[in-house]
């Protein structure tokens, strides 16, 4: 049978939501086994990628189930959905790779002051750094640069390097991944609300022809 015909349609959309729903849960899985294993202690990180994951969990759960039964409502409200989420997804993936260094700096320093104590200091014992500028540019907000942290533990907090100095090559290559992995997945977005529009207006052979609007 030609890929164009029912089945065909049907099967392509419900093994892409398939996928979706196997995303969903590696999103959830990666991010309540972070927060386990503390290796990242800030709730609203892991919050919302745990809120991300359950949201594309919906979204999949609503297109398989509309997929399987040929549901004209649920169809119609799982295009529209994905595609006012390619919108957002295309829209934010071109500007992450589009990011000039200027915008990553302040990005960072946006992020480093309005991220709680607990953040700022696994950013500092993970990437061996004190201070988002230096350790004497600690403000009251940030965490003091404790025994734990390499460089501290091994000579002095002065001798460390800035935060700002390691996490700026890392947030670039974030954000360059970031990006291409969004953009791929908006692609794939588009795709998934183009074979619902031609699902949706298929009719099924094996239904009642005085049934099918």
């Amino acid at each position: 049978m030609m890929c164009g015909g029912f089945h065909c349609s049907k099967n392509a959309l419900a093994a892409l939501n398939i996928l979706y729903i196997l995303v969903a849960f590696i999103m959830i899985g990666v991010a309540a086994y972070g927060r386990v294993m503390a290796m990242v202690t800030s709730v609203s990180v892991v919050g919302g990628i745990i809120a991300s994951g359950i949201f594309l969990l919906f979204i999949a759960i609503i297109g398989l189930i509309g997929a399987v039964k040929h549901h004209q409502v649920l169809l119609f409200f799982y295009m529209v959905i994905l595609f006012l989420l390619f919108i957002i997804q295309f829209s934010i993936s071109c500007a992450c790779l589009a990011f000039s260094t200027t915008y990553k700096e302040q990005l960072l320093k946006f992020g480093w002051e309005h991220s709680a104590k607990a953040t700022k200091a696994d950013a500092q014992k993970a990437f061996n750094c004190c201070g988002l500028y230096n350790a004497t540019s600690i403000g009251p907000k940030d965490p003091v640069c404790s025994d734990d942290i390499p460089c501290v533990k091994d000579s002095d907090a002065s001798n460390c390097s800035s935060c700002m100095a390691k996490l700026l090559p890392t947030v670039g290559t974030a954000l360059r991944v970031s990006g291409g992995v969004g953009l791929f997945f908006s692609f794939t977005e588009i795709v998934g609300v183009w074979l619902a529009v031609r699902f949706r207006n298929q009719k099924d052979p094996r239904a009642n022809p005085s049934a099918f609007l």
